[in-house]
């Protein structure tokens, strides 16, 4: 038995699957601009001191890469929840 979702079966999914490509990329860019400035905050902070900039700084980089690994993992998630599915 061979099942397989019907992709096709509603109007309008290849504008769905653009719309949701540039989400994701839109997504990881800000992800890893948001690590860049992170890390520079954290840096700084390190540097001069500032121990609670430093915090700020290490929390938002902790929190912007578990964006971008969640972004990039959900792909990953509905490919093989759809591989699963045909194998039932």
């Amino acid at each position: 038995m061979n099942v397989f979702p019907d992709f096709e079966g509603l109007s309008g999914i290849a504008e769905l699957r653009e719309i949701a490509g540039a989400l994701l990329m839109f997504v990881l860019v800000v992800a890893v601009l948001m690590v860049i400035v992170s890390a520079i905050a954290w840096a700084v902070g390190s540097a001069h001191g500032n121990y609670q900039m430093a915090a700020k700084g290490r929390m938002g980089v902790l929190v912007s890469l578990g964006g971008a690994i969640l972004a990039g993992a959900g792909v990953a998630w509905i490919n093989w929840l759809i591989s699963v599915g045909e194998q039932l």
